[in-house]
């Protein structure tokens, strides 16, 4: 909520508005008084990193009565406001619209009683207000992501990934508690992410029987020597007669049929706390620009809105529309129609429910029928890692095996990319190979930069002798390139005439044809909890500007995305040159801002965003510039941004879109499978294909289409959507740039989708 906040009071002062804090949520409107001041830039200095709220929030009953929202107009009206930035959960937004159409009414009731002058009954005739959700259930429809589901769910994925540790030492059941009293979405992506062996949602509730499948489920995991099981229950789970279903009622039926070791975790309020994520950061500070944008659009005649995230794109949508959805998914779930109430939810949530049937509800390592695919050929599936490792990688992986064996096919892992499938470096892999691996970062299949360019025989026999009719590479700009070389050595070698697909992995995030790679936010999260650290450090000291040096190779996303999650001065990249000019511009920027109460300065540098004005040369220029008013600091990041455990996000990315490219093999096989010659023939463009997230969907796109997109000098998109968010950073830090608002989001009606277009491709 702070990077919101932040973002609202500084592009509001950016629109030269007058900007006030409401402290104590609408509490505070009604009592006025101190509770309503006017900021200036320099109150929301510090305060990114924050988790809660530093304006405080409240719940009030009074602001439910007519005559404490008279109080509030009272107030409101003292000072001259009447727009208003709401950020809350569906009760504050519904209560928020109802102010808005009493307005005019409240206003004629305070100038009767002689408390206003008819004049500013005229002057401040309607309200406007727009919506941000701030609920860690992500429970409200309309929207993907609100603020703060991202960080609740980092919470909840750092402690299972403490409680597996000591869970296989011991071999116990662990039966988690999460937070959602009526939203099961953090159960749901946890689960996912952690690959949980059950798990009680309330817009799902298990089938009849439920108890005897999840014991047999349970042993089955143990007799194939897994030492843990995890059970993650939603506090508001229930069955399908609508009675409730508690992690002690869990525990219990677990210790009677089955006598293993269980212990209970109720997560609790440790889920609303800590420091916000990267994407939460990003996420509310796009929202909070937006919100602004929206309120100086509005007029007496639009519909209050709340802005919000389509896949990646920023949307304006009707507040009421989006509240009266989400009010019927809990009348759905009343009336127990339990599938309705999951269309309701919208793409994102379905998708997910769906990968979770998927990698979840087969009986692994039973022999499925072989006639399980329309003919009769049990197809070799092949999957490798190309390119550096990134976080993520082996949730990709985990999820294409499961996935592969479901959907009948037998699945082969490659070590050490094409180098390793040169030298035959290749078997089978089973359901329980992949066990645990959605926590692991880095590759756990092995992966390296070769290109198969050198090895084409040598591949080419590898796949004749494996019979292997099926391809996907999980890798960056390496991965797209190799795919690219297989596809135009088709007409020397038939055996690469197979569907292949690639799927983005790199924490660069530079691979054309997608707006995100999986590993991407692992390393933003990296580089912005370092960035934390760093200013930390030198609070007490006098003034001080830190030079931190990010990865990526030429492309900038890490610096610039980096830049605006950790609250960055400038951010130097590649893709947007610089001079010296432009140096000494921000330089002079931040002596300046440093003579005020500002005590910090953060400048971010990609690797390679210019061969002369390297990291070291501007650490100088700014340690001489600023003698007198501040001292320099630099730090080279290197590795670290590459390790560490994948964040919720790239878990479930990786797995969701993998999920996706193999149903997608499956299909082509069907198609390309010749019955007379008894195997695979696939020799068109469309047959050799990168999976990517383009704004809102998920598309599958012809990696020889992609060519003319990509600049193959400097491995990077010719055209990147980011660059559109670098104003953002700037207004964000008091330079005075222009801000294009051709990209702001139109006011839409909220989709509802039919089941069949659950399919179209959303996150």
């Amino acid at each position: 909520m702070n990077a919101a906040v932040r973002a609202v009071v500084r592009m509001g002062i950016y629109v030269e508005a007058k900007v006030y804090f409401i402290y104590e949520g609408y509490q505070g409107m009604v009592d006025g008084g101190d509770n309503i001041v006017e900021v200036s830039w320099e109150s929301v200095s510090s305060i990114l990193q924050v988790g809660g709220t530093v304006i405080g929030s409240a719940r009030c009953k009074e602001f439910r009565t007519r005559e404490g929202r008279l109080k509030a107009a009272f107030n409101l009206i003292q000072r001259g406001i009447t727009n208003l930035c709401v950020i809350g959960g569906d009760g504050s937004l519904t209560g928020a619209n109802l102010f808005r159409e009493e307005w005019s009414g409240l206003l004629e009731e305070l100038a009767q009683s002689g408390k206003i002058e008819e004049e500013a009954v005229k002057k401040y005739a309607y309200l406007n207000i727009v919506g941000m959700v701030g609920s860690i259930d992500n429970d409200f429809c309309g929207t993907d992501m609100t603020i703060g589901t991202d960080s609740a769910l980092h919470r909840i994925i750092e402690v299972v990934d403490a409680i597996m540790t000591t869970a296989q030492s011991h071999q116990r059941t662990f039966v988690l508690e999460v937070m959602g009293r009526h939203c099961g979405y953090l159960a749901l992506v946890s689960a996912l992410a952690c690959g949980a062996d059950w798990v009680f949602i309330p817009e799902y509730p298990p089938e009849e029987g439920w108890e005897d499948q999840m014991c047999v489920k349970l042993s089955e995991n143990r007799a194939r020597k897994k030492r843990l099981n995890i059970i993650i229950v939603a506090e508001g789970a229930i069955d399908s007669h609508n009675k409730s279903i508690t992690s002690e009622e869990v525990k219990d039926l677990v210790v009677q049929q089955l006598g293993f070791d269980t212990r209970v975790t109720i997560l609790g309020h440790v889920q609303r706390g800590g420091t916000p994520s990267a994407f939460d950061r990003i996420l509310a500070s796009r929202m909070g620009v937006e919100a602004v944008l929206a309120l100086l659009e509005a007029t007496a005649d639009t519909p209050a809105c709340v802005v919000s995230l389509s896949g990646n794109q920023a949307v304006r949508l009707p507040l009421m529309e989006c509240v009266q959805m989400t009010q019927e998914v809990q009348k759905a779930m009343d009336e127990r129609k339990f599938c309705e109430a999951v269309r309701l939810r919208g793409r994102s949530f379905e998708n997910n429910l769906n990968t979770y049937k998927l990698l979840s509800h087969r009986k692994p390592d039973t022999e499925l029928p072989k006639d399980h695919l329309s003919c009769s050929t049990n197809f070799n599936v092949a999957v490798l890692n190309v390119g550096a490792p990134a976080a993520g990688m082996n949730a990709a992986v985990r999820s294409a095996v499961r996935v592969g064996i479901t959907e009948g096919h037998t699945m082969f892992a490659v070590t050490d990319g094409f180098e390793g499938f040169a030298n035959g470096q290749i078997k089978e892999i089973s359901w329980g190979d992949v066990g645990g691996w959605t926590g692991q970062g880095g590759s756990l299949l092995g992966t390296k930069r070769t290109l198969p360019a050198k090895y084409l025989e040598k591949i080419a026999d590898q796949m004749r002798t494996n019979n292997i009719n099926a391809l996907m590479v999980i890798g960056g700009f390496e991965a797209y390139e190799s795919c690219l070389q297989l596809a135009e050595a088709r007409a020397r070698f038939e055996e690469f005439c197979i569907p292949i697909c690639v799927l983005p992995a790199t924490i660069s995030n530079n691979v054309p044809g997608t707006d995100l790679s999986i590993g991407a936010d692992t390393a933003l999260n990296a580089i912005v909890e370092t960035c934390d650290r760093i200013k930390q450090s030198a609070s007490g000291t006098k003034r001080r500007v830190f030079i931190i040096e990010t990865m990526g190779g030429y492309c900038g996303y890490l610096a610039n995305m980096g830049g605006l999650a950790a609250g960055a001065d400038a951010a130097y990249i590649f893709e947007e040159k610089f001079d010296i000019r432009e140096l000494q511009a921000n330089v002079e920027h931040l002596t300046e801002k440093m003579k005020t109460s500002i005590q910090r300065g953060l400048v971010l540098r990609n690797e390679n965003s210019n061969e002369n004005y390297t990291t070291d040369f501007i650490y100088q220029l700014y340690s001489e510039e600023g003698k007198g008013v501040f001292d320099c600091r630099k730090n080279v990041l290197g590795h670290m941004q590459q390790g560490g455990a994948p964040s919720p996000f790239d878990r479930n990315f990786g797995t969701k879109i993998s999920a996706k490219a193999i149903q997608w093999i499956s299909k082509k096989l069907r198609e390309t499978y010749r019955r007379g010659a008894g195997k695979v023939f696939a020799n068109t463009e469309d047959s050799v294909c990168l999976l990517g997230m383009r704004r809102r969907n998920l598309l599958f796109q012809p990696v020889v289409e992609l060519k003319d997109q990509a600049d193959f000098v400097h491995r990077i998109p010719k055209e990147q959507w980011w660059l559109k968010l670098r104003p953002l950073m700037k207004i964000l830090a008091k330079y005075k740039t222009s801000y294009d608002v051709s990209d702001s989001g139109q006011l839409e009606h909220v989709a509802r989708h039919s089941p069949k277009e659950a399919d179209t491709g959303a996150i």
